[in-house]
């Protein structure tokens, strides 16, 4: 395995249905050789705490490309290696919804690793947020701004492949099935 596709998603609302922000950060052979992130304009309303938290408001993504043109861009991306995120269950749950509701096809499944529960078994007793992570590996962080955290997943991941994890072992797959 030598691709790995680190993404994070930001969100308008508790719903966390739809997208405001996506980060992507692409390893290859070990070093990071691509970064991309995009506003989204969610078409849904927002929330004031996922205001206050990530800093998005709806008059900055009104003219934002909306998930379904996003996709084209994205998708090469998604498609090109193993995901990467962390927390993972809530990053892949945004994607599954949004390629649901906007009748988009991709992959019955996929799979993904998750940075927290790598470092749970990796450094048990510490804590794993990633803020948290950050400060204990000494990576920059501009918290809950998509780019920041997938650069900040995808190095959190390299600091355990260069620890000697064995990320196969934590492998899992999703269903992006509905149902």
């Amino acid at each position: 395995m030598s691709r790995f596709i680190a993404f994070d998603v930001e969100t308008p609302n508790r719903m966390n249905h739809r997208m405001s922000s996506i980060g992507i950060t692409v390893i290859e052979d070990g070093e990071i050789v691509e970064r991309y992130d995009s506003l989204v304009n969610p078409e849904t309303h927002f929330d004031y705490f996922n205001t206050r938290l990530t800093g998005i408001r709806a008059e900055m993504v009104r003219e934002a490309p909306t998930f379904p043109e996003l996709w084209s861009e994205i998708e090469p991306r998604m498609s090109s290696g193993l995901l990467v995120a962390h927390n993972a269950v809530f990053d892949m749950g945004v994607l599954k919804k949004c390629l649901h509701d906007y009748g988009i096809e991709w992959r019955p499944y996929v799979r993904y690793l998750c940075t927290v529960q790598m470092g749970r078994r990796i450094l048990p007793g510490v804590s794993h947020k990633l803020n948290d992570m950050c400060d204990y590996y000494g990576i920059c962080l501009d918290h809950h701004q998509a780019a920041s955290d997938s650069q900040a997943c995808a190095e959190i991941l390299l600091r355990y492949m260069a620890s000697g994890a064995d990320v196969k072992q934590f492998i899992r797959t999703y269903s992006l099935k509905q149902g």
